[in-house]
């Protein structure tokens, strides 16, 4: 069955032949057909058939809250591209996590750092100083979405950690998705995982954590919009507190089917 299940997927006839299909029709065939193969699959198999399916088009994409994912993917598929979006709010030990990953993982993990359009003082200056708090919705587009949608130009697809434990938001995350914004095949290997996985894999694999978990924030991100979570909070009521907003943009949770 494991054999099975990280074999290629069939290859598709050329997306500019005489039936009309485009190329991201051809992906989002592949993000169908995986969807239901891979439900179960843990989080190897479905990291080996992103690598043996899209080879050097796949990436993978972290908060950079712990390192799990980034070792899974340097164990089942070294080489792999990790796509770091620096968006100039980041608290100083996400960029020394981001550099502690890269020292820990030379060679089996390419950290690739990208980052907005405009600096942050170039921003405050078109925009206004504090988007962050006027308009979050703005401001993850142009720090977020848009880096990343222009670095996924060079991928097929590309995996993220998100998880279904770790908010209602996010409960109904498949484990392979089609990005219909980007047109990427999107792949949540961990997200049948619970916290407890996450913490087990940890412990016995010795991972790097950002030092920020241990102080509160269980979800990280920029720097202004996240705060600790007081106990019996979801981990992710830390982020944009006080507002609706609960994702930046990045994830458009749906499926397939």
């Amino acid at each position: 069955m494991t054999a099975e299940l990280v074999a290629p997927m069939p290859v598709y006839a050329s997306p500019y032949a005489s039936s009309g299909t485009t190329l991201a029709d051809h992906r989002e065939a592949l993000a169908r057909r995986a969807a239901w193969r891979l439900e179960d699959a843990p989080p190897e198999i479905v990291i080996r058939w992103a690598a043996r399916t899209f080879g050097h088009r796949f990436a993978v994409t972290s908060s950079l809250a712990d390192a799990v994912l980034i070792d899974l993917v340097a164990r089942a598929a070294p080489g792999t591209d990790l796509i770091f979006l620096d968006t100039g709010y980041h608290f100083p030990e996400t960029l020394g996590m981001r550099d502690a990953v890269e020292a820990t993982y030379r060679g089996r993990i390419n950290v690739v750092t990208v980052t907005p359009d405009q600096t942050v003082a170039e921003q405050d200056a078109a925009l206004g100083a504090r988007l962050f708090s006027r308009d979050p919705d703005t401001c993850c587009f142009l720090r977020k979405v848009v880096p990343l949608g222009r670095a996924l130009d060079g991928y097929d697809a590309w995996a993220s950690g998100l998880r279904r434990d770790e908010s209602p938001a996010r409960a109904i995350t498949p484990v392979v998705d089609w990005d219909a914004r980007n047109q990427r095949v999107k792949l949540n290997p961990l997200a049948r995982w619970t916290q407890a996985d996450v913490d087990d894999y940890i412990s016995s694999h010795d991972i790097l954590l950002n030092t920020l978990v241990q102080d509160g924030f269980r979800s990280i991100g920029c720097a202004p919009c996240t705060r600790r979570v007081a106990p019996g909070e979801d981990d992710r009521a830390g982020r944009w507190s006080g507002t609706s907003k609960t994702e930046c943009g990045l994830h458009l949770v749906g499926g397939p089917a």
